[in-house]
């Protein structure tokens, strides 16, 4: 502080101790010179004003550098990818025009002649790589011969369209951008693919030429920033220097009389923990010595918390501490952050008054946010048993030192409890875990002297604020209680989980490290808080009866055992959702011929109204099924039908309609490997062939049942033996986290890793990839096929004349013969004799008969008619007629399906 001549830089403060001085005056010795350099030296720190001038412009400088360079950077990378997009389309597309490419694709071996030609326009272009490919995307080129004959890495839908295709992709030689563009004959059909890509970092830029440059124009701009610097520091070193002797000292009395007006105390304290300053109301708060100035902190006699905060510096900030009878609200703040010395000032206000006041404001924000917290942290999941967890993490410690809760068995099965029934212990939560309480998961009853025992009784809570003293607790069981009491617990509050008149268990808090007893207002507040658990625990509680009954159905509509077949070695898998019950099926249907239907379908939504339209889906199939329909004739009547049940549950009726369903349905014959497959809007099958690739056969997609309108059609797969044949549901491939390409490519990563594996491992393996409780229903079948070899297969025409009938007779008793079976020899004939003599008769040619021996000796007479024959009784004065009734009689099981050529009658007979 810059005094007049003759005054002392120090002068008495009100308490008769001396001031340390705000400031002083520069010292005036070593001439104007001297002091205009030290001026300028001090105008340069990094404390002045014109410090932070010069340094704010130097890191303007330093970020207009690093944009530019960004900037440039960016541009580079830009060019660069731009550069690297037109070399590989112009090379891609001078490479398909060029003449001879379209007709070497049509070639036995195109390698042979477009390798050569590939690779020397790739080094003359200076490009990656060069890959012709046919429509389907298998290389015929590539720079590592290796990869030829694989299938190519990227899109080539558009240009299988006519048109080109440029994308950017990371491969195992780094970031590079590919083309694809179509090979077109002279008729404009696209014959081919070509596809050129280049790295990004083959591709240079100008970024070295224009660094050096951008470098100078920084180094002058930050040398001109220096300059102006220079001169803003001059200029205010001129200004402050205008200030007078006079009006310094009119600031700081000005200054000094309002810091000891005002009713809050004032503390300065230096960096080394010393008081230089100290206001009337601070002495007086803080009962200081008069000589408290210039002495440390920690020697004033406050008490050491106090102490610690002050002489500590750290920012504060309305921090209570009790002082003598007085109760402080505490703030302090640092200087240095300001630009001045060390140190830090704090303030003290009185907050004695509001101790009180305050005191039960905090005890009732304390209950409101119990109260707010039980409303959005309890009843978060449909599960009685977390629902009560919830309840009791809330309580404790916040509340009580120990929760438990208690429910009746049937709560827990979702049925309302019986009066009289014992309790099971269901959560618990506590300060400490070694409590002498009755354990999770353990049944008991309370006896009614407990407070427990009158609480069910009259349904009101119950509170023991000393439970030492509790008339009728003991009784429980006294080794327990004496545990219990030892332990320390001395306060109860039991509470009745009540919904409606029906009460479904107990709440029970306890206390042991808080010394307080339990009171009337807690008790109102473990009433509400039991209140709004017991809502939530009742919703659990019905939520958990209604998904019992809807997984009883579910599970009675699925198959529990698969079928007894030879065509196939099957295993499945059922994961239900996460939540509740959904739609999805499966079946094995056997079928005539030695023949195995495979069905999985899915009804959209989740509940009782899901489970029940799949059951009666699944009815209609196997009813279908038994009419041995192809797969687009079955689908197209199960779509009518799902059409009708629309029709006639309208949106008035109660029961909601059917708002999608889909359909896969494959019949696989073991005797021609062949697997006829349609589906109705369902994710196509997978198939592991035995060499270990999968891949997904094109099964065109009809549209979901129900639709109607357009007709469904079916692919006939050629499956090697040993193969696995994979249907699924849309649960197993896609869900809220990932879509459904995502989940294909992760389907096919499990059929490969688990190649060679039983069906039975294949489908853990699949299942590996999943959470453990998907979002949507999941069904899962993997069968291997197996073939019926020739041996096992006798199939002859026979002419359209009745005498050949003698001649079956004896090629099929041969036959038998062959294949130890002579005691099926009559019956066979019989049945042959009477299948043969009717095509013959009411057939037309070719006729064809086949014996198939599988689990059963399969019969099997064909013909070009598609008139069925129908089983009746025969009147006593017919001739004929008794043909098919002694089949039926003879033959386990016997019917007909239709053929695009005709018909097949067949009979099957059990096998000895």
């Amino acid at each position: 502080m810059v005094r007049q001549s003759g005054r002392s830089d120090t002068r008495p403060s009100r308490s008769g101790t001396p001031r340390a001085p705000l400031a002083r005056r520069e010292p005036e010795s070593g001439g104007p010179g001297h002091v205009r350099s030290g001026r300028l030296r001090s105008a340069l720190s990094g404390r002045s004003v014109a410090g932070q001038v010069f340094v704010l412009h130097v890191v303007i400088v330093l970020l207009l550098v690093v944009s530019a360079v960004g900037v440039l950077v960016l541009q580079v990378q830009h060019d660069s990818s731009t550069e690297a997009r037109n070399r590989s389309l112009a090379v891609a597309q001078t490479f398909a025009e060029a003449p001879g490419t379209a007709a070497a694709l049509r070639l036995p071996d195109p390698t042979k002649v477009l390798q050569p030609r590939a690779e020397a326009a790739r080094r003359a272009t200076g490009v990656d790589f060069i890959v012709v490919m046919n429509t389907e995307g298998i290389r015929y080129t590539h720079p590592k011969p290796d990869r030829i004959g694989k299938k190519f890495v990227g899109t080539i839908g558009p240009a299988l369209a006519g048109g080109t295709v440029t994308e950017e992709v990371h491969g195992t030689i780094g970031e590079l951008v590919q083309a694809v563009v179509p090979v077109k004959d002279a008729d404009g059909t696209v014959v081919g693919l070509v596809s050129a890509g280049i790295t990004t970092a083959h591709v240079g830029g100008t970024a070295d030429q224009q660094l050096p440059l951008v470098l100078a124009a920084a180094a002058a701009a930050l040398a001109l920033a220096t300059a102006g610097t220079a001169l803003v520091s001059r200029r205010l070193l001129r200004q402050t220097h205008g200030l007078g002797p006079d009006e310094m000292t009119r600031m700081y009395e000005h200054h000094d009389a309002v810091l000891h007006s005002v009713r809050e105390g004032v503390l300065i304290v230096g960096g080394d923990g010393r008081l230089m300053l100290a206001n009337d109301e601070a002495q007086r708060l803080l009962d200081l010595p008069a000589d408290a100035e210039r002495r440390l902190v920690r020697d004033l006699g406050l008490d050491a918390e106090t102490a610690t905060l002050i002489a500590s510096g750290r920012m504060a900030t309305d921090e209570v501490h009790l002082v003598k009878d007085r109760l402080l609200a505490v703030n302090q703040r640092p200087i240095e952050v300001r630009g001045g010395p060390p140190g830090s000032v704090i303030t003290l206000r009185d907050s004695t008054e509001l101790r009180a006041l305050s005191g039960r404001a905090e005890v009732t924000r304390e209950r409101l946010n119990m109260l707010y917290d039980a409303g959005v942290g309890i009843g978060t999941s449909l599960d009685v048993t977390r629902t009560a967890e919830e309840l009791t993490e809330l309580a404790v410690p916040r509340f009580a030192d120990y929760a438990t809760v208690d429910l009746y068995d049937a709560v827990l099965k979702g049925d309302e409890p019986k009066p009289g029934d014992a309790l099971r212990r269901v959560a618990y939560a506590g300060v400490r875990k070694e409590a002498p309480l009755y354990p999770v998961g353990e049944r008991f009853e309370f006896v009614p002297s407990s407070p427990q025992g009158r609480s069910l009784r009259t349904g009101e809570s119950v509170v023991e604020p000393r439970l030492r003293d509790a008339p009728g607790w003991r009784a429980q069981d006294v080794e327990l209680t004496g545990r219990i009491l030892d332990f320390g617990i001395h306060s109860l509050i039991t509470v009745p989980l009540r919904a409606g008149n029906v009460v479904l268990g107990l709440a029970n808090f306890c206390r042991s490290e808080k010394l307080a007893p339990f009171d009337a207002e807690e008790r109102a507040l473990a009433e509400e808080l039991v209140a709004r658990a017991a809502v939530s625990i009742d919703n659990a509680r019905r939520y958990t009866r209604e998904h019992s009954m809807a997984v009883t159905l579910q599970r009675s509509l699925l198959p529990r055992t698969l079928p007894a077949q030879s065509a196939l070695d099957i295993a499945y898998r059922y994961l239900p959702a996460q939540s509740g019950v959904g739609g999805d099926w499966f079946d094995v249907l056997p079928l005539s011929g030695a023949r195995v239907a495979l069905v999985v379908g899915d009804v959209v939504g989740h509940g009782l109204h899901a489970a029940a339209t799949m059951g009666r889906l699944r009815t209609a199939v196997h009813n279908f099924a038994a009419l041995d329909l192809q797969p687009d004739e079955l689908l197209g009547l199960l779509d009518e039908l799902v059409s009708r049940i629309d029709q006639d549950e309208t949106p008035a009726d109660t029961m909601a309609t059917i708002t999608g369903a889909t359909c896969l349905y494959a019949i696989y014959d073991p005797v021609s490997r062949s697997c006829t497959v349609a589906r109705a809007g369902h994710p196509p099958p997978a198939l592991a062939r035995p060499d270990g690739g999968v891949d997904f056969p094109d099964v065109p997609a009809g549209p979901p049942l129900g639709v109607g309108g357009l007709p469904f059609e079916t692919a006939v797969l050629e499956l090697p033996e040993g193969s696995s044949l994979v249907l699924y549901t849309d649960g197993l491939v896609e869900d809220r986290q990932r879509d459904i390409d995502e989940g294909l490519e992760l389907l096919a990563g499990a059929l490969e890793s688990a190649a060679g594996r039983t069906p039975d491992e294949t489908c853990a393996a699949v299942l590996e990839r999943l959470p453990a409780r998907p979002s949507d229903d999941v069904a899962l079948i993997v069968a291997r096929t197996r073939a019926l070899g020739a041996d096992r297969i006798a199939e002859w025409q026979v002419p359209a004349d009745p005498a050949a009938v003698s001649e079956v007779r004896a090629k099929v008793t041969r036959q038998l013969a062959d294949w130890d079976l002579e005691e099926l020899s009559f019956a066979t004939e019989l049945i042959l004799s009477e299948l043969v003599t009717n095509a013959i008769r009411h057939g037309r040619a070719p006729i064809g008969v086949r014996l198939l021996r599988d689990r059963t000796l399969i019969c099997e007479v064909s013909d070009g008619s598609t008139t069925s024959p129908h089983l009746r009784y025969a009147a006593s004065t017919d001739e004929g007629g008794r043909g098919l009734f002694l089949v039926a009689q003879i033959a386990e099981r016997w019917g007909t399906r239709y053929t695009p050529a005709g018909k097949v009658i067949w009979a099957e007979q059990p096998v000895p």
